[in-house]
């Protein structure tokens, strides 16, 4: 098998505001002048994309072989994004949720209308007030199938591969949930939670009201795979879990499928598998370039790591942190990981004791020794202990906590985190650069 070949991809949801801060719904004209400059520039249209509500758009990047490719097709791509809102007096907003009240408007399209339907209008109205960022590791081509989950012709490795990878990125749930936190307001007000993780995913459990706060297996995260039979039942399993909930709300299933749904279409959990030949981790906040680019550094390395030293990634029950024994990659056992973890991860974040402990050993894991991805790690490393989401700093800007943001509050932040954005654009938009120490700055500007 030629881990070599194996590529990494990315999405990231961005709100469309207008010079005051504004929200606007002028996605379709955006993204018509983003086409346009991009062919001018030689660079593929295809990469900037609808979301399902217009006030929202996706910046796409095609696979790349490694981090630093994807770090630059990113960079390029979002640069395209910035110069189309300057030409039509837009900007991006970055992070994870506008922080005022807003109505989303949703688009005409049946697969929309279904899921709505299904959800309900008003929670499923949650995924268009939040917005995340996608990662795409690729696995072996054709072992992942629509039709059949995984395809009957893959080899032992290749299903091997997928079993491991798909293991570590339900493991990295509650790291990824931590380490990009971005904004604090939700509908106005300082929540105290991650808000796109619970107004997502929801939970019963903890009283999360979300998207799928009743369809766990939809949209929450779903166990480990203990074997690839048991991976392909889960998929199966979700599958009627959706087609039942359907039925439940009214809903016609061959509209599902004139919608183009399937197998895999079913499924908007954290860790997910995608007909494009990857295993796709979608529980990341939308963010500023520094964080996501640590972000995709850390999983690259990690994945890099199982792959090449062809461990064994398994849950170990009562573990709370990452632990290698000789080929075996010993992970926190689900119970926990979707458990105390995640409430954790979503409450107090880093500053959770059992979180830095759990977050200390991924990174150590995930370091290469003589690269220079494992230099950036290693100051990650040495600077956990003083770290700082962009979530905690923008509180710092509104110490006390204001129990309700003003519209002119809440405007300014949308003002400053465009302004943000732009600043590290420029200083990252360099060949070859792959900044990842600013991702750690506690200060309002990048570094």
């Amino acid at each position: 098998m030629n881990f070599l070949k194996r590529r990494i991809g990315l999405e990231q949801e961005f709100f469309i505001v207008d010079e005051t801060g504004a929200l606007t719904e002028s996605a379709d004209e955006f993204l018509q002048c983003c086409h346009e400059i991009a062919v001018e520039n030689n660079r593929s249209p295809e990469y900037f994309v609808t979301e399902f509500v217009k006030s929202m758009v996706e910046i796409n990047t095609p696979p790349c072989k490694s981090g630093m490719e994807l770090a630059r097709e990113y960079l390029q791509n979002l640069q395209i994004a910035v110069t189309a809102g300057k030409k039509m007096g837009l900007r991006l907003y970055p992070l994870s949720s506008y922080p005022l009240h807003i109505m989303p408007v949703i688009r005409d399209k049946l697969n929309y209308h279904i899921q709505a339907r299904t959800v309900g209008y008003e929670r499923f109205l949650h995924a268009g007030k939040c917005t995340g960022t996608h990662i795409h590791l690729e696995v072996s081509p054709g072992v992942i199938s629509d039709r059949v989950a995984v395809s009957y012709n893959s080899t032992v490795a290749e299903r091997e591969e997928l079993l491991n990878i798909y293991n570590l990125a339900t493991a990295l749930d509650s790291a990824l949930i931590s380490l990009a936190r971005a904004c604090p307001f939700y509908e106005g007000q300082a929540i105290g939670l991650a808000s796109h993780t619970i107004r997502y995913r929801g939970s019963e459990k903890f009283g999360w009201e979300g998207v799928y706060t009743h369809l766990q297996p939809v949209g929450g995260l779903m166990p480990y795979a203990h074997c690839v039979e048991g991976l392909v039942e889960q998929q199966f399993a979700r599958f009627y879990a959706w087609l039942e909930a359907m039925d439940k709300a009214g809903v016609e299933r061959h509209l599902f499928f004139d919608g183009g749904g399937s197998l895999l279409k079913s499924a908007w959990n954290p860790i997910r598998l995608n007909k494009l030949g990857t295993v796709e981790i979608r529980c990341i906040d939308s963010n500023y370039p520094s964080v996501i680019l640590a972000v995709i550094l850390l999983i690259e390395n990690a994945a890099r790591r199982v792959r090449y030293e062809k461990l064994k990634v398994r849950p170990a029950k009562g573990l709370q942190v990452f632990e290698l024994d000789g080929q075996s990659l010993w992970v926190p056992d689900f119970e926990y990981l979707n458990g105390d973890l995640l409430y954790a991860a979503a409450t107090e974040g880093v500053k959770h004791p059992k979180v830095k402990s759990y977050l200390d050993s991924i990174l150590e894991f995930a370091i290469i020794e003589g690269s220079k991805e494992g230099k950036y790690l290693v100051e990650m490393r040495e600077k956990l202990d003083n770290y700082t989401t962009i979530e905690t700093e923008i509180l710092q800007k509104f110490s006390p906590t204001v129990a309700e943001l003003s519209q002119e509050e809440g405007l300014r932040l949308v003002r400053d985190a465009c302004d943000k954005l732009e600043q590290e654009l420029s200083l990252l938009d360099r060949k070859d650069v792959f900044i990842f120490p600013s991702s750690l700055s506690t200060s309002g500007s990048p570094n």
